[in-house]
């Protein structure tokens, strides 16, 4: 785990993304270079009237400019309050937390599965991959939401030069049905060796870990749960393993290897 730290930083840009989802610039944070693809940060609501920091998966680091972006959807006060903070505003930032991803080997093939705001790590774990020179068409970036307005920053996706796969459960945009559906027609058709990473809804995850099983897929999961102490003291998040004993998300977590939590 990266050493932890604790900063007020400034709100470079807030963008309204529609639909309820935001995208917040934010910096300067020192820690910014050493944070990567699955790791999260925790920030204080401003105003006081919220106790509880908001954890948020980061989406991309501008190292030279030590800046950081999240992604996120208006789900409760917390989250409501931070869209609408404007440029210029100073939060306090706690971070980098938890474990990120486990970068795959250069020569591997590799899917990413992302469903609706589970996409912000995958994004950061696809452009890192770039960074250091991995194949692009050997990254398969699945996305899925329940309609087309759900998939966002897919122009961003794009730029990236991945293999991208959309698809929407009503059928508005890209292949109809859920991101595993999708997965599992083309693992039908596409046989070979892949290594699976995945972040979105616990249904999601858990119908991701087993296709993985039955296919001995190997991969990792980044798995969301309330983490109001982002440290592993308040036990908000625990979960049990498979193998017995229980995890701290926010600590040991949020990335698992693939059948490692009893989801």
């Amino acid at each position: 785990m990266s050493r932890i730290a604790i900063e007020d930083v400034k709100i470079l840009d807030s963008s309204d993304l529609g639909r309820g989802n935001y995208r917040l610039i934010l910096g300067p944070f020192g820690r910014s270079r050493s944070i990567m693809a699955g790791q999260f940060v925790h920030l204080q609501v401003p105003g006081g009237s919220v106790f509880f920091r908001r954890a948020f998966s980061v989406y991309d680091v501008n190292p030279e400019e030590k800046t950081l972006e999240i992604l996120f959807k208006v789900f409760g006060r917390g989250t409501a309050l931070l869209a609408k903070c404007r440029r210029g505003d100073t939060v306090n930032l706690m971070g980098p937390l938890g474990h990120g991803f486990d970068p795959p080997g250069k020569k591997e093939s590799v899917i990413l599965a992302a469903g609706g705001i589970g996409m912000p790590p995958l994004y950061f774990l696809a452009k890192q991959m770039i960074q250091k020179k991995h194949e692009s068409d050997k990254i398969h970036f699945f996305y899925g939401g329940n309609c087309r307005a759900d998939l966002i920053e897919v122009a961003r996706i794009k730029k990236l030069g991945v293999k991208l796969h959309l698809s929407t459960d009503d059928g508005s945009f890209g292949f109809k049905g859920f991101v595993t559906s999708g997965i599992k027609e083309y693992l039908e058709n596409n046989k070979g060796d892949y290594r699976l990473y995945a972040c979105g809804p616990t249904g999601m995850l858990k119908a991701i870990d087993r296709v993985a099983q039955e296919r001995t897929i190997p991969g990792q999961l980044s798995l969301e749960a309330p983490m109001p102490c982002g440290i592993g003291v308040c036990l908000g998040c625990v979960l049990p393993l498979t193998s017995g004993g229980y995890t701290r998300v926010c600590r040991e977590g949020p990335v698992y290897n693939i059948g490692e939590v009893l989801l």
